[in-house]
């Protein structure tokens, strides 16, 4: 009788399977072959310019031959530092920039929402008659250019203009509205006696400008500008609005209606808690575009009077075209970009809808004792 010995299992050999092989590999490879004028065109167009603005910001390039030429050389974050610490000039320009962009941020943001959500409400009514004659009117100014827009208001808000033609109508004096640098709050509080800072209002903690020139308001120019655009942008947010409406059911609102609610509860209690992605778009693209405002500021003001309608945008532009300090210009473009990015995240943080309902408005019948598993959570 012999012994017969077994040696360990060999482990069976994974079949090599080589890329791009086979009827899925071709697939594969044809999917590449679509995408790729498109890859070659965002790397020319956006990719490369972003890395190169980048590198500008982080060097002192003057702007005469190739950012990349041996006399540009690497400074790291001192063009940074010059706009947020440097105590000079342009660290005063971007605060004063700073400060009447967020103005008008938060004047022109909420205000348009809320108008374009009207808007479509009204026009997305069923006994409205004309619903296309309206939806044309209110969208019409949106598709105008900003230029003419521009030009049309800076005729409309002059000394002389039409709006202070009015206000004489009625025995009211108008400002001289585009070359008025004053304030709306330092006007508010001198109606009541105040126009100096107090000594609390006199220090100069953040970017170099005091208390007293941060709470300024905006000027009577900058109004004119937030204006304009809420009269501009309206109209394009109320579309999306009534895209989102005509998604609603109608049952939706008959119960609403069959259970006793007003308009306005059904408004606020059914319809715009529906709305909740519709406004979070319309929120997101309306920060993105006050923050990037330009194109009025160049055809109106230029950033006057007294830079009260000078935004970071704007700035950018006059920093590195007409300074020819493209450093810094670059640098205040990527700030301009981290606070949109921030004021982003920020937004959908608190218009995230969350399935858990706060305990403040659980319903609870009087008398009632709430259950364990709900006093748990």
């Amino acid at each position: 009788m012999t012994a017969t010995t077994t040696g360990p299992t060999a482990a069976p050999r994974r079949r090599r399977t080589r890329p791009f092989a086979g009827r899925q590999g071709g697939q594969a490879v044809a999917g590449w072959l679509f995408v790729l004028p498109v890859l070659v065109i965002l790397g020319l167009f956006m990719v490369a310019p972003i890395a190169m603005a980048v590198w500008v910001s982080v060097s002192d390039w003057a702007g005469r031959g190739s950012p990349f030429a041996s006399t540009t050389h690497f400074v790291g974050g001192a063009n940074y530092a010059n706009l947020l610490t440097g105590g000079g000039l342009a660290q005063r320009d971007f605060a004063t920039s700073l400060r009447n962009n967020v103005y008008y941020v938060i004047l022109v943001v909420p205000i348009q929402t809320v108008i374009a959500l009207l808007l479509a409400v009204l026009v997305n009514r069923r006994v409205l008659r004309a619903k296309g004659l309206f939806r044309t009117a209110f969208y019409f100014p949106s598709v105008t250019s900003s230029v003419a827009i521009t030009v049309v208001f800076l005729f409309l808000f002059t000394a002389s203009g039409a709006v202070n033609r009015v206000l004489s109508a009625l025995s009211l004096d108008g400002p001289n509205w585009i070359n008025d640098p004053r304030g709306i709050l330092h006007l508010l509080l001198g109606a009541f006696g105040v126009s100096s800072p107090p000594d609390a209002l006199r220090a100069a903690p953040f970017l170099g400008l005091s208390w007293w020139e941060w709470l300024s308001g905006p000027s009577v120019a900058m109004c004119v500008f937030i204006i304009m655009a809420i009269f501009t942008t309206s109209g394009t947010f109320m579309l999306l609005f009534i895209a989102a409406l005509q998604n609603i059911e109608g049952e939706v609102d008959e119960a609403a209606m069959v259970d006793g609610a007003n308009a306005w509860q059904r408004l606020r209690l059914i319809t715009v808690p529906m709305l909740r992605p519709t406004i979070f778009t319309v929120v997101t693209l309306g920060l993105i575009g006050t923050w990037q405002v330009f194109d009025q500021i160049f055809t109106g003001t230029q950033g006057g009077p007294g830079k009260t309608t000078l935004t970071p945008a704007f700035l950018s532009y006059q920093t590195s075209f007409v300074n020819q300090r493209w450093g810094n210009g670059a640098a205040i473009a990527f700030i301009l970009f981290a606070i949109i990015v921030v004021m982003t995240i920020i937004q959908r943080l608190v218009l995230t809808e969350r399935d858990t309902v706060p305990r403040r408005k659980r319903f609870v019948r009087p008398g009632q004792q709430p259950t364990t598993a709900e006093t748990a959570k």
